[in-house]
């Protein structure tokens, strides 16, 4: 699937979502939003994706939400708050459901919902030219796309709360110093490093690769005895896998990193 603002495809087992509007610094219509989620369901349900990528085009990831798709508009309260339930939640809302990898690939900004975007996903690697803010309250909003949820589960509460209250801009040194991005490459390596990582998780046993995003995920929102006993019964499904066995297997026989997938 391609469409003019946003492009779909997958290579090697990896599906890549990028944001294609450079002129915009990437920023997204309604209905980027709307074939965003679509295409988040789509690789869930295809048994060849094994990891998401999300990136952007022409040097940005995201500069939020297009607001000039909204000058002049007037909304009332309820209207508001349906146009952000119906349809700007639904990428946030489509990959809590997503037990695969996903991975943020960050060049240039990341701005306001783009930064949340980046949030959503498991692990955000970014290029030294990447730039991060929170600037909805240079605008007089709040977060809408989740980023007070987000935010503090990623880099602490106060960390969150200044960078929420100030909308200032951190380079990419700094975000990486306080957590909110997981690896750091020069920009014209970033890619390359990225599909790298990701190829090394698709050649892992993907029961068990979603089977650990679920356990962790579940397991922030509950107690130990009812963690072990979902893990449990996680454990005894993974093992009844062909993966399962065949890199069980490899490592019985010092073939460890042998096994690369069906």
């Amino acid at each position: 699937m391609t469409l003019a603002d946003l492009e779909y495809e997958v290579r090697e087992n990896v599906a890549t979502i990028r944001l294609n509007r450079p002129h915009r610094k990437n920023a997204f219509t309604l209905e980027m939003v709307d074939a965003w989620a679509a295409t988040l369901v789509d690789a869930q349900g295809d048994p060849e994706v094994r990891v998401i990528v999300v990136t952007g085009s022409g040097g940005s990831f995201c500069s939020g939400v297009d607001l000039s798709e909204f000058k002049g508009e007037e909304r009332d309260p309820l209207a508001e708050k349906e146009l952000l339930t119906r349809r700007v939640h639904r990428v946030a809302l489509v990959l809590e459901e997503v037990d695969k990898p996903v991975l943020a690939a960050i060049a240039g900004p990341a701005v306001g919902a783009g930064m949340d975007m980046a949030l959503l996903c498991d692990l955000r690697f970014a290029s030294r030219g990447a730039r991060f803010c929170e600037g909805y309250i240079k605008v007089g909003l709040v977060p809408g796309d989740g980023g007070c949820w987000l935010l503090p589960r990623v880099v602490g509460t106060s960390t969150a709360l200044k960078l929420l209250w100030s909308g200032d801009f951190i380079e990419a040194e700094e975000a990486l110093r306080m957590g909110l991005i997981d690896g750091l490459h020069d920009d014209a390596d970033l890619m390359a490093k990225v599909y790298a990582y990701a190829e090394r998780l698709a050649k892992r046993p993907p029961v068990a690769i979603q089977m650990i995003k679920r356990a962790v995920r579940q397991g922030a929102r509950h107690d130990l005895r009812t963690a072990l006993d979902l893990i449990s019964s996680h454990q005894a499904v993974v093992t009844s896998t062909r993966d399962s066995r065949e890199a069980f297997a490899a490592f019985q026989d010092g073939r460890v990193g042998a096994y690369v997938g069906r």
